[in-house]
Order: structure tokens, then sequence, then C-alpha cells
């Protein structure tokens, strides 16, 4: 296994001593982030991506999560995701793989794996729970049995942002399914997955149970659809209600927006609310407007950014990977694991039947397609895209970067763009 050590640092070793260089930055549901805030040249400008482990589970996980039997035969043609032997090398290679093939490495941060002791994780673990939203606390806490954690750039920075005297912001987006599903083997008592967007719906979910005290005006329809107008509106919609979905960093610093919950605080796009004042003050070395126009100016920065960029064009392309959707692709998933499929027992429209029937006809290999498709799709749409800026000065040429104009300023920035999939290769199972 001599490949493996091109991507596993050995002698970068993070030990107990090392916790206090580490910030808490936020989390997902599988992942904390913490970012470096110490001097040493090998972690200057990185994070490190840190797995969790749910709490009623937390004494039986341990770093040998191995593929089923049925996941090996899923991904069968891909040897360095069937030999790994941890669920932290699983994901690492998985992005490497099979993500960044498909999105493009130039784009995505597939990062290295970096030594972990136990300790560290521990010492980690009581660093940073007064700082994480109570509901994540409740569910998950650092799973200290990892000996691995994943080391990637800070993509809130630029190369040289840390040397630099001028501001660099970022914006971090979660756009979520871009497209409506389009399979016929959606179920008429599901017809309106095809006419409302998933994160619409699942909005309306988390705010009829109660994780959300206010419904989002974002629709990642807007955001996908190529149009300025609808673009800008989805940007306003994700400022105004930023939950999970939509952060801001000043120099690598959060500024605005969550750090991994539903309950964030919201605040109005044009009124005068606190948060959106200190926040439009932050903004004062970086864009130069005057405050009541400074937030429209930056919306338009960011997206100027995602349409100039088309960092959403080639993320769609792989969602829209799912052709047959979770009620097609269920019928496939039965095949491989080659037990009865429950989903046609219970049909009793005789029309779905001979459809799904279909499935249960195809050979193998097209089954494991179907499946590993709907899995990649999966992740792309929950993948994150980070954007950050820089201000230009005055006749400046930089060819490392791209480069847009605000009009509303007269300023031309600099700016990058990465994908960031955070909970990658999900399970194959249907519970």
């Amino acid at each position: 296994m001599a490949w493996l050590e091109l991507f596993i640092n050995m002698e970068l070793i993070l030990e107990e001593k090392d916790a206090d260089d580490w910030l808490y930055r936020g989390e997902g549901a599988a992942n904390l982030v913490l970012g470096y805030s110490g001097s040493s040249s090998a972690f200057v400008g990185k994070v490190i991506r840190v797995s969790k482990a749910p709490l009623k589970k937390s004494e039986a996980v341990t770093s040998a999560t191995i593929l089923t039997t049925h996941e090996q035969l899923l991904w069968k043609d891909m040897p360095e995701l069937v030999i790994c032997s941890s669920k932290e090398m699983i994901s690492h290679f998985f992005a490497l793989h099979v993500m960044c093939p498909l999105l493009g490495y130039t784009h995505i941060d597939a990062g290295r794996q970096v030594r972990v002791s136990k300790e560290f994780l521990e010492e980690v673990e009581k660093r940073i729970i007064g700082l994480r939203p109570v509901w994540r606390v409740d569910a998950a806490k650092v799973n200290t049995f990892c000996d691995y954690a994943l080391l990637m750039s800070d993509h809130s920075l630029f190369s040289h942002g840390l040397l630099s005297e001028r501001h660099c912001i970022a914006v971090e987006v979660k756009p979520k399914c871009g497209f409506l599903p389009f399979s016929s083997f959606i179920a008429e008592a599901n017809a309106i997955k095809k006419k409302v967007s998933r994160f619409k719906m699942h909005q309306a979910l988390k705010f009829h149970q109660g994780e959300i005290s206010e419904l989002s005006l974002y629709d990642p329809l807007d955001l996908f659809s190529g149009s300025k107008e609808r673009m800008s509106h989805a940007i306003g919609s994700l400022f105004t209600t930023p939950q999970n979905n939509f952060r801001v960093f000043l120099d690598g610093l959060l500024i605005y927006g969550g750090l991994g919950g539903y309950s964030e605080a919201t605040c109005s796009l044009m009124d005068a609310c606190e948060r959106g004042k200190e926040f439009v003050s932050m903004l004062d070395g970086v864009i130069k407007a005057s405050n009541d126009m400074r937030l429209s100016s930056f919306i338009e920065l960011v997206t100027e950014a995602f349409h100039h960029s088309g960092v959403l064009n080639k993320l769609l392309e792989v969602q829209k990977l799912d052709l047959f959707d979770i009620e097609g692709a269920i019928h496939a998933y039965y095949d491989i694991i080659s037990q009865p499929c429950n989903i046609c027992k219970n049909l009793h429209d005789e029309e779905m039947i001979q459809r799904c029937s279909f499935f249960h006809s195809l050979p193998l290999e097209e089954s494991l397609k179907i499946v590993r498709e709907y899995l990649i799709s999966v992740t792309a749409k929950d993948c994150s895209v980070m954007i950050s800026f820089q201000p230009r000065r005055a006749g400046e040429m930089d060819d490392m970067y791209d480069s847009i104009y605000l009009t509303s300023t007269g300023q031309s920035f600099n700016y990058k763009h990465y994908r960031v999939c955070k909970n990658v290769l999900m399970p194959l199972n249907v519970t």
C-alpha cells in the first residue's frame, strides 16, 4: 500500500499540546472544522476536518469502519476505496478518485490525511464544546477513536492573504439541489417533488418540527437558473435567513452566518437590525460604498462571481446523474443486495408495477451503475461552494486569479472558487 503514503504525511502528528492552536470554525452532520491560529509553516493557511461520533453510538465507533460486502461490490472498479480500512480514508479517497474527476481537480480540494492522537482529539473536544450549537452537542461528539483528520487549505484566504495588508472576504454557500426531479418512477402521491424544490419542502418540514423559527425565502432553483436577477434574489434570501447555508468570513474569521445550527438569528435584508449594521461596518475596508449601499454592493459582488465563474454548472451536471430519483434507484438497490423488493410488494398501481419491473430485468452492472450515480449525486447535492475576494490595486495585474468588476463601486476584485465535498460516500442502505 505504498501509494497511500503519497497522501498521508507520516511526519505530521497533532499531539495534545497542539490543540490550543486549532480554533472552532463550524460543523455539519458528520464532521467539524478547525482553523489554524499557530505559527507552524506546515499548518498556516490550513483547516482540519475532524469526524464526529453520534452519542448514542459513541462506544461502538472505532477507526476500523470498513465497506460492507455490497458496498465493495458497488465500488469494485475503484480499489483505492475498497481496501481502505477507515471511514476517514474512505471519505478522502472518494473525494479524490470519484468527485474530483467529475467536478474538476482545479476547483475541488480533496485534502490529505494528517495523523491525530487521541489526546489531541480529547483536548479539542473539551476546548470547543462551549462554542458548538447546543443541539449539535446533544447529537454527537468528536470521534476520539480516529487516527487521522483531513488537512485542507483554508479557502477563506488567498495564498498570500496572511502576508497582505489587503483584506479578504469569503462567502461559503450550500447551494443544495438545483433541479426538479423528472423521473417517471415518482409516485403520483409524491408529484409535488416535480414542482417544488427539495430545499423548500425540507424548510416546511423543519418549520413544522420546530427546527427553524422562520422559513427561508431562498430557492436553489433561483441560484442555479443562470439569470442574474434570480441569482441576486437567491443571495439576498440566503443573507436574510442564513441558517446553516450561508456564511461570510473576513480575513479567515467568521463574521456572518451560523456555526452549524438551524436556530441562528435572522435579520432583514433592508431593515437596520443590529447584526446587519455590524456586518456592513466590517466590510468598510473592503467594499468602497456608503453604509446604506454597502450591503447591496456585497450581494452584487457575490452574484457576479457566481454568474461569471460558472461554478454551479458542473455541480448541477453531477447532481443530475440522479436520473431515476430515490423512488427508482431503490429498486436497483434491492437487486444489488439480492433481496425481494419491498417497494414493489406494496405497490397497488398496475401501471407503476409494470414500469418498475424495468429495473428488476436489468443486468447487475446496470443496477450498480444506477445506485452508484445516485450516491454520487447525493454527495454533489450536499457540496459547499466557497468564493473568496480580494480588492485589486489600481493597475495591478494578477494572472493567478480571475477578476470581476463591481460596477456600483468601481472596484476590481481578484476571486477564486472551490467546491468542498463535506459528507462523502453515503452508506449503501435504506434506513
